[in-house]
């Protein structure tokens, strides 16, 4: 199995659905995400934490095999979030915000860690997605995700640290955002002008498009009876997606669209429960067969 790289947040989320609320539940981009790739590969995961940040918590990456050596301990609290949802699942209200020791953070990569061969850089600041990159060496991909907050305020950094890598991950609205435009397409290739060779919007409870050399992808998302909490939705699927890439020979057309399928896949999961319940206790048995399942409902004859 090949080495991932995550950088992103990590923090204790309050959150509530129509389906019930928890509180001081493990969130935050980078913990989905190496969550669900470390069912694929062996996930080093860099991040900061307060001094309360949990033991238990801990004790569930390394049970899953995260590597957390570039995890930073500083005085004081740990991120934390706060947010609910209406009926409409696919929009998350944001009640509080306490950015803690994260507001200070900057990324520091382990020696062990600049060779990893897979990087994923979590919808943080811009500016520290290019400290990471400085510090990386010989990445085979390089996958990037952003967010509304970052287009506003610091685009040009974005449009830098987007001509550094291979793969944009997005929403739709952030893409229209950020090319200036509401068609998707027209969207897309703005963004795939940028730098990145492939370019997958994220479109929530309608599934994923993915823009690339090879052509134009579509994949609908995992259909659930209930949907709990579609918190880190979106981590997940950067998970899954990166994680298959990771052990696929090359991340050619074939494998990048079986990549989109896993990562829709795996976070159908994440919507089932609050926070990362069915992450913490999901193998690739139960992915390999939702897997099946997806394959047979999206097929169809040509003619």
């Amino acid at each position: 199995m090949a080495d991932l790289l995550v950088v992103g947040s990590i923090g204790l989320d309050n959150i509530e659905t129509p389906s019930g609320q928890v509180a001081e539940t493990l969130g935050g981009s980078a913990i989905y995400f190496s969550l669900a790739a470390s069912l694929f590969g062996k996930v080093n995961l860099v991040g900061v934490v307060g001094e309360d940040f949990p033991e238990k918590h801990r004790a569930l990456l390394a049970a899953r095999g995260v590597n957390t050596e570039g995890l930073q301990v500083r005085p004081g609290r740990t991120f934390r979030w706060a947010g609910c949802y209406d009926d409409d699942l696919n929009t998350a209200h944001t009640l509080d915000t306490q950015l803690n020791v994260f507001a200070e953070f900057h990324p520091q990569l382990p020696e062990a860690y600049r060779d990893v061969p897979f990087v994923f850089l979590a919808n943080i600041d811009p500016e520290l997605q290019l400290e990471v990159l400085s510090q990386v060496r010989g990445a085979r991909l390089r996958v990037l995700d952003t967010m509304n907050f970052w287009i506003e305020r610091k685009r040009p950094q974005l449009l830098d640290a987007m001509r550094s890598v291979d793969v944009v991950l997005m929403n739709d609205g952030e893409v229209r955002q950020l090319a200036g435009t509401y068609n998707l397409i027209s969207a897309a290739r703005y963004v795939l002008t940028r730098g990145p060779r492939v370019l997958v919007i994220k479109k929530g409870e309608h599934g994923a498009v993915m823009f690339s050399e090879g052509g134009y992808f579509v994949a609908p998302a995992y259909p659930l009876a209930e949907v709990r909490d579609p918190t880190g939705a979106g981590d997940t699927f950067a998970g899954g997606f990166v994680g298959y890439l990771s052990q696929a020979d090359e991340p050619d057309e074939a494998a990048l669209r079986q990549a989109v399928v896993h990562g829709s896949v795996v976070a159908s999961f994440t919507c089932q429960d609050f926070g990362v319940a069915c992450l913490a206790t999901l193998d690739r048995a139960t992915v390999a067969q939702r897997y099946r399942e997806f394959s047979e409902f999206t097929s169809f004859p040509r003619d």
